[in-house]
């Protein structure tokens, strides 16, 4: 069945807002400018402020939640029904997770490139389909054993092609590998938040406009208040402000002061990924939760052609088996498979298990996913 003109527009909204996240996050990190007191310029490194600035503009789908619920105002839709009781503070502990795994990656993405920053984040899949197993009961069908050992094989090889590749005065070695492994673990992370989402906050059938409203306000408040105490934690090397601390948010609205261009980096952050939010939970209701992972996955070919091409990061034919390895162990793992076996007559008809349930939470990206 041809796409409508509105279809093709949600997925190329989701197309280009998901990568426009990435993107913004990591030509923020590009910038040199002089922080407060006439300290000398340095790389713009505030990981948590651009991750509270992420948090606010999941927090504005809760606005748009409110919009869309006036505008439906008379119209039975039982998702958006204001009278659906559910209790808020089960976003929290969904939201700490996000708000750490959101965290942890902003801080690997100062320390590798945005390409293989987008590659790693596949390693969701192991996690979530090992912890949806012992924490949900689930039982993974024999392709989804196979795209989580696909996964673990495409992993390597990216790994791989950032040990191999060139790195300039910007990124050592030895940050890249530990950017690399700060990405991995933080999907740990936020695979621990897709379960505890899937146990105690669907069954409840609250909107995901809400969802994530909720979670961003959560999230927002709480990163907000620590950025307090993060101003006086000593970090090492960690530390990309010139006090050595966690995060020095005085530093970076100095910085902005000097080059508003960094401003814009951090609007373009914040308002993709509302707007990446919405048309990712649009083109799971309007085409399917399958799409939608495969236009996230094309996403990472758009981030990684972008960075090439603005000399951010040196090519490396590694990046591209990786790519496709990875590529295959999800569609693997969310069977995309199945149709394809079935056009050639080799298998059986797609099994009719529901698509949210496959993808364990595919009604939206908990990173700047997005996360």
């Amino acid at each position: 069945m041809a796409w409508t003109k509105y279809q093709l527009f949600l997925a190329g909204l989701m197309l280009v807002t998901g990568s426009i996240n990435t993107l913004s996050a990591k030509w923020a990190d590009n910038f040199v400018a002089p922080g407060c007191g006439g300290s000398k310029e340095h790389s713009f490194q505030h990981p948590f402020l651009q991750a509270v600035g992420m948090f606010l503009g999941e927090f504005s789908c809760l606005a748009a939640f409110y919009l869309l619920q006036c505008r439906l105002a008379g119209t039975p839709d039982p998702s958006t029904d204001p009278q659906q009781p559910f209790n808020p503070l089960l976003f929290l502990p969904p939201a700490l997770c996000d708000m750490t795994g959101t965290s942890i990656m902003y801080v690997a993405l100062n320390m590798t490139s945005a390409s293989s920053f987008q590659m790693l984040r596949g390693a969701v899949i192991i996690f979530t389909g090992l912890f949806s197993v012992a924490f949900l009961g689930r039982r993974l069908v024999l392709s989804q054993w196979l795209g989580i050992l696909v996964t673990i094989a495409g992993l390597v090889v990216v790994g791989l092609a950032d040990l191999l590749s060139k790195h300039d005065g910007q990124h050592k070695l030895s940050e890249v590998i530990t950017g690399d492994l700060l990405i991995i673990m933080a999907q740990i992370i936020v695979s621990i938040q897709m379960v505890l989402e899937e146990k105690f906050v669907y069954k409840h059938n609250v909107h995901p406009l809400r969802a994530v409203g909720t979670e961003g306000l959560f999230g927002f408040v709480i990163l907000s208040l620590l950025l307090v105490p993060m101003y006086y934690i000593p970090a090492g090397s960690f530390s990309g402000s010139p006090r050595g601390t966690l995060e020095d948010a005085l530093d970076a609205f100095c910085q902005v002061g000097h080059q508003p261009l960094i401003a814009l980096a951090l609007l373009g952050n914040i308002s993709s990924i509302a707007f990446f939010n919405f048309a990712g939970i649009s083109v799971t209701k309007e085409l399917s939760a399958t799409t939608r992972m495969v236009l996230d996955s094309l996403r990472t070919i758009v981030i990684w052609a972008v960075s090439l091409a603005l000399g951010w990061e040196a090519f490396h034919p590694l990046q591209i088996l990786g790519f496709l390895i990875l590529l295959t162990g999800t569609a693997l793992y969310n069977g995309l498979h199945r149709p394809l076996l079935t056009r050639l007559g080799r298998g059986r008809p797609p099994m009719e298990e529901g698509e949210h349930e496959r993808l364990l939470g595919g009604s939206r990206t908990p990173i700047n996913d997005g996360s």
